[in-house]
């Protein structure tokens, strides 16, 4: 949790300081309760030792939901942030592929079959981007006006390694900013409304086009965005004061 990661240039990308570049969506905050994690994405199993974290980062193990094809049931795993294609040589490529754009799914290799068979949801508490045209870069943490916790619509992977062990990872989709985003980036996570889990995680028999549909622009009027402290700028800062609003000077 502690170690700071230096990511390879990928598209669409914000330099912030400290020399390391961060695609949307690359920061994110989960501190929902397990328990009402279990309530609302109705899952079997809750993980009771999963710790608040107010300062995700790529690389790291962060819970997933997950639906499992046999039994239907929907379980709250630990997964690597940035997908790993099963065909892949070693993990490195994940660190490009923690992003997967909306648009791109039937068609790219590292996504399609997943899109087709591996759809997760992320649950986040908040996520950050920075705005530019500042120097240092602005942070600013985006949320619900409701508080209630964002679910980003992602796809998971599995990854056999040399040892013959499995290692199970996930990228998160983006979509076009809505009119709220844009001031701050051109791009945005792929946030579902409670009323599309079922059908993103698969309990019912979808078209491609109907799961396409899902992955819009999060009605603006239901977020909120407002600065930050730049100690989110590193990893080795992990507290709740990260979501406090900054003032003036944006400490």
């Amino acid at each position: 949790m502690n170690t700071v990661f230096s990511y390879p240039r990928v598209p669409l990308c914000s330099l912030i300081p400290g020399d390391h570049i961060y695609p949307m969506c690359g920061r994110y905050a989960s501190n929902t309760p397990p328990d009402l994690m279990r309530q609302i994405f109705r899952t079997s199993n809750v993980l009771p030792n999963i710790p608040a974290r107010y300062n995700i980062a790529p690389t790291q193990d962060v819970p997933v939901i997950r639906r499992n094809p046999e039994s239907g049931e929907h379980s709250l795993d630990l997964l690597r942030w940035g997908l790993i294609p099963h065909w892949a040589n070693d993990t490195g490529i994940g660190a490009m592929l923690i992003n997967a754009r909306a648009e791109g799914l039937t068609e790219r290799p590292a996504f399609r079959e997943a899109f087709r068979r591996r759809r997760c949801l992320v649950p986040a508490t908040a996520f950050y981007e920075w705005r530019r045209g500042t120097k240092p870069k602005q942070p600013f943490a985006v949320r619900r006006r409701d508080g209630r916790p964002l679910a980003f619509a992602g796809l998971w992977e599995n990854w056999k390694t040399p040892e013959g062990q499995w290692l199970r990872s996930f990228t998160i989709i983006t979509v076009p900013a809505n009119e709220l985003l844009a001031l701050l980036h051109e791009r945005m996570p792929a946030i579902l409304e409670e009323a599309d889990y079922a059908l993103w995680l698969g309990d019912q028999p979808a078209e491609p086009e109907q799961l396409l549909a899902l992955l819009r622009p999060f009605p603006a009027e239901l977020l909120e965005t407002y600065p930050v402290s730049p100690a989110v700028n590193s990893v080795r800062t992990d507290d709740s004061s990260l979501l406090d609003r900054a003032g003036p000077s944006g400490g």
